[in-house]
């Protein structure tokens, strides 16, 4: 059974910087998209970051530039830096992954998904 877990949310002050990470079992990732989402309070799920096949890596404009993917392919897992961290981050943030070949932006494309980790920045 495939199982994506999360860790490393918390509450930072704006400015501040936050590691997530997430580890993948059941089935070895390194040639699938990884990536992550979020979905703040009242919002609907919303792309991040992810790694194609190929390991090109894709970031939302919101998000460039303070955000960092990395994958470690021996652990099965994917990390997310976060760094000048906004109030407008608040979030949810989940990890996902795909058997499908393309990086896709909307959420039903991916087939996994992990339990989310909260994230909540203060002004």
């Amino acid at each position: 059974q495939v199982q994506l877990v999360e860790s490393g949310g918390g509450l930072v002050q704006a400015g501040g910087s936050l590691r997530l990470s997430c580890v993948a079992s059941g089935r070895a990732f390194s040639t699938y998209p990884m990536g992550w989402f979020r979905q703040a309070p009242g919002k609907g799920r919303e792309f991040v970051t992810a790694f194609s096949r190929t390991s090109t890596t894709y970031y939302s404009d919101s998000v460039k530039g303070r955000f960092t993917i990395s994958r470690d392919n021996a652990k099965n897992a994917v990390y997310l830096e976060m760094n000048s961290l906004k109030p407008e981050d608040t979030a949810i943030y989940y990890c996902a992954a795909t058997a499908n070949a393309m990086v896709s932006h909307e959420s039903r494309y991916w087939n996994y998904w992990g339990q989310g980790t909260q994230v909540t920045v203060s002004s």
